[in-house]
């Protein structure tokens, strides 16, 4: 069965709350927020956002997936750097095209807005995820190292604590 992507709008409103919820739901359990706090985030927050954009995966006119991403300069040769920050698939979807196919359509978009790269991360505590990037052909990337400030280490050092 063939997946369709596109982006997102407004009018993907319920199908995006759905996807989101979802995602809550597979990583977070029984700590996930509500389907209407989720809602309320998707159309307060998400699609109101200028930073980052969403792709839906259809298939048979059921969104079955969705990636987030941004393009955020600079990146060598005057490019972009074209940086995903989330590919999800539903549980009934996965192993039928839907994550290539996102990936896919992210890597036409990104040489489309002169992108010079298109990044991701994963966790290595997730070896479905690393193994499907790696069967992609997708490039480990060693010589960066990733930071984070969260929680009570963001607000201290926010405050300059």
């Amino acid at each position: 069965m063939p997946v369709e992507v596109r982006i997102a709008g407004d009018a993907d409103r319920e199908v995006l709350a759905r996807l989101f919820y979802a995602v809550e739901a597979h990583y977070s359990g029984e700590q996930a927020p509500t389907r209407e706090a989720v809602a309320r985030h998707v159309g307060e927050t998400i699609l109101t956002c200028r930073t980052c954009e969403i792709a839906i995966a259809e298939m048979d006119g059921r969104a079955v997936g969705l990636a987030t991403f941004g393009v955020l300069y600079p990146a060598p040769g005057l490019g972009g750097h074209f940086l995903m920050k989330d590919l999800f698939t539903v549980a009934e979807a996965r192993g039928q095209g839907v994550g290539r196919a996102l990936l896919r359509f992210l890597a036409r978009l990104a040489i489309e807005r002169r992108c010079v790269r298109l990044d991701w991360t994963a966790e290595t505590d997730n070896p479905a995820a690393l193994s499907f990037y790696d069967r992609l052909g997708a490039r480990r990337v060693t010589e960066k190292v990733y930071f984070r400030f969260d929680g009570e280490a963001l607000a201290a050092f926010a405050n300059g604590v």
